[in-house]
């Protein structure tokens, strides 16, 4: 059965992950919703759970690492109506993907979202990007800060700072501190057509992604870090679905080019704290 609807303001979600689906749930109700993914098993999945939860959904295979992929999704939803809000969470970590990979999908991604969403952008539009912590914890040189908050998106990946086949980890904080600083830097741009982007930046959550990087080379350092942050817990989709959908409502209309950091406190505890407190 058909699920559009007529002229409802349209919600872009991309990523069927444990993020992805939590902030669609969050934010589908009286909307249109297109989800996006690259797995078409995965996607196909998640509309027919979300149809059958009774949402106006509809599913769009998408590629993030290329632009051609992202603009045809672009397209879609600025034909589908109004967009309302666009929630990017796709990306890969150090566990799923070779270094080139992370800077392909969550670095050059991102930028082609960014890019992409802002035509069919209005007086409203509010676009949040899933970046990470771990963009919290970059050190880089000015000139690379520089160059991944402003160099043209064809040429994102042509840095003597970015090393497609180095270290995954390295790749990963790199990406996400690119994922903050593009954000920053787009946001006039977006702001010329009344509308407004954000990252929201995770801690260690409670999804298939997250639990991967537990059971990781990693773990037991990640692991550290909860014991020692302040809520000392893992976070749960529904906390970063919470974090979006402020992001994406009228209660933060005057927030923009911001990085949200939902960490529990893993990054204060880090700088401030060595050992876990009794």
């Amino acid at each position: 059965m058909s699920q559009r609807i007529g002229t409802h303001d349209v919600v872009v979600v991309i990523g069927t992950g444990g993020m992805g689906l939590a902030v669609a749930r969050r934010l589908a109700a009286g909307r249109r919703l297109l989800l996006a993914d690259w797995s078409a098993d995965g996607l196909g999945a998640a509309v027919s759970a979300l149809r059958g939860e009774g949402h106006a959904v509809e599913g769009h295979t998408v590629d993030v690492s290329q632009r051609d992929s992202v603009e045809k999704l672009a397209a879609a939803a600025g034909a589908a109506g109004r967009v309302d809000a666009v929630i990017h969470t796709a990306g890969v970590s150090p566990v799923m993907a070779t270094a080139r990979q992370i800077y392909e999908v969550d670095l050059l991604g991102t930028a082609h979202v960014v890019d992409a969403f802002l035509p069919a952008a209005s007086p409203g539009t509010s676009l949040v990007c899933v970046a990470s912590m771990a963009g919290h914890f970059a050190s880089l040189p000015a000139d690379v800060e520089r160059h991944l908050a402003t160099a043209p998106t064809e040429e994102l990946l042509h840095h003597k700072g970015i090393d497609l086949d180095g270290e995954p980890a390295l790749a990963y904080v790199v990406a996400k501190r690119g994922n903050q600083l593009r954000v920053q830097a787009a946001a006039r741009a977006w702001g010329g057509r009344g509308a407004r982007l954000n990252t929201v930046s995770p801690g260690v959550i409670s999804t298939p992604m997250g639990a991967q990087e537990l059971q990781g080379a990693a773990g037991a350092h990640i692991q550290a870090m909860v014991e020692l942050s302040g809520a000392r817990r893992v976070g749960t989709a529904d906390d970063i679905a919470s974090a979006a959908a402020f992001l994406a409502g009228p209660e933060s209309s005057f927030i923009t080019g911001n990085d949200l950091l939902v960490d529990g406190g893993a990054v204060s505890a880090q700088r401030w704290n060595t050992t876990p407190s009794a």
